[in-house]
């Protein structure tokens, strides 16, 4: 049984309805998921898990957010070379670059993208059900 960290920032609550979803593929295939704010993970964490999903919604113009998400996340992924990941997060405007842009400096900093999942706005049937299916992929 592997365990999986879901680290995500959610402005509107839309990415944290996303990673309960993840958390519940994760749990389905018979996995542990722990669901955890982007301000209480970090490098100290990163032993303490398997493999991780991050979530994070476009801000401004198809950016990551900057204040919490990103520095956490600046930090960790230098150590996560080589280690399974998924990616999800909503937006509400544009077409979803951001998601294309992250996907490709983690393979860039040598991650194993499982996949990724966007949702514009709340995540609706087929989003919620892509968030599960990508809670199996990354417990896998």
């Amino acid at each position: 049984m592997s365990k999986i960290a879901i680290v995500y920032w959610s402005g509107t609550g839309n990415t944290e309805a996303m990673a309960d979803l993840v958390a519940q593929g994760v749990r389905a295939k018979g996995s542990d998921a722990d669901l955890i704010s982007a301000t209480d993970f970090g490098p100290e964490r990163l032993d303490e898990y398997d493999a991780y999903a991050f979530g994070c919604p476009a801000m401004g113009d198809e950016e990551l957010e900057d204040t919490e998400f990103l520095p956490m996340y600046d930090a960790v992924e230098p150590l996560l070379e080589g280690k399974r990941v998924a990616l999800f997060g909503s937006y509400d405007w544009n077409d979803g670059e951001w998601m294309e842009l992250w996907e490709q400096r983690a393979e860039e900093a040598g991650l194993v993208v499982v996949d990724s999942v966007i949702a514009k706005d709340y995540p609706d049937d087929d989003a919620s059900a892509d968030c599960m299916r990508l809670g199996s992929l990354i417990a896998q």
